[in-house]
């Protein structure tokens, strides 16, 4: 009577055991999938890892970077060199001056007696000091001028400097636009007032009183007091192109600039719209299935 009821049992056990096998086996078929997905974090696409292609493009933009990392920029470095050559100018037309003031001036300047110190007495000593007036009287536009002049203009590049200190792209256009019309017309500039310059100085040593005065000096062995164009003179106008070659080269500089600044600011834009155009797509996109749907 026990026996058939053992023989059922020992058939379920069998057929439990054959089932759980083909488990076991199941089991280890899918054991490495299940072991490879413990051990490592899980898999996702490179689309997904990867940050949108708007978020990749965007240049990096060091907001700490110092004043000095933007004036020392090329264009700015041409700016300081053109402050600096306008203060030589300015040293040159004052020593120009001076030199050519003539030795009873600066005698006179110099505080002690012109009869001890120069081989001029009486009446030549008086002429002398008639013509060393009359000859720094006509010079003085040119030495008035010349001041006024490069003062200005070294006036000015040190404050374009000085506001070069921001960014070119979050500078204002119309500081960018000002800068570049104030190199470019003082290029233009600097180029006629040398030429001026040197046509008034000539023009005023060609006069019958730097003719008498240069007679008189060299009687009494002055001979380099002549009506030459003088060295400090030549330095003036050697400056004055220098300053015009570094205004030159600033214009093209800020060209470059202006064309920088434009070309980033349309690429930011163009990123910005791709941004939007990024984040609305996700909200058209049911509407778009569920139209499809109907």
């Amino acid at each position: 009577m026990s026996q058939p009821p053992r023989s059922n049992r020992g058939h379920r056990e069998r057929n439990g055991d054959h089932r759980h096998d083909r488990e076991s086996r199941d089991d280890r078929r899918a054991s490495p999938d299940s072991h490879r997905s413990s051990s490592r974090p899980p898999y996702y696409p490179r689309e997904a890892d990867s940050p949108p292609k708007h978020v990749q493009e965007l240049p990096r933009v060091d907001h700490h970077e110092s004043k000095c990392t933007n004036i020392c920029s090329r264009r700015g470095i041409v700016l300081i060199c053109s402050v600096l050559t306008n203060a030589l100018v300015l040293i040159c037309v004052v020593a120009a001056q001076m030199v050519s003031s003539g030795l009873s001036s600066m005698g006179g300047l110099g505080g002690f007696d012109i009869n001890s110190n120069f081989n001029l007495q009486g009446t030549e000593l008086q002429k002398v000091r008639e013509l060393d007036m009359q000859y720094s009287q006509m010079r003085a536009p040119g030495i008035y001028g010349g001041i006024a002049f490069s003062l200005t203009l070294g006036v000015i590049s040190l404050l374009f400097v000085v506001a070069g200190s921001k960014p070119p792209h979050r500078m204002s256009r119309k500081l960018l636009y000002g800068a570049l019309v104030f190199q470019a017309v003082g290029a233009v500039a600097y180029v006629v007032a040398v030429g001026l310059y040197l046509h008034f100085i000539i023009r005023v040593n060609s006069t019958d009183v730097c003719q008498q005065r240069e007679r008189l000096y060299a009687r009494n062995g002055y001979t380099w007091m002549n009506c030459d164009v003088s060295g400090a003179d030549a330095a003036v106008a050697l400056f004055g192109l220098i300053t015009a070659i570094l205004y030159t080269a600033g214009t093209v500089l800020t060209i470059q600039t202006i064309r920088g600044v434009k070309r980033y600011l349309q690429e930011r834009q163009r990123r910005e719209a791709d941004k939007q155009r990024g984040r609305s797509q996700p909200q058209r996109a049911p509407l778009r299935a569920a139209t499809t749907s109907v």
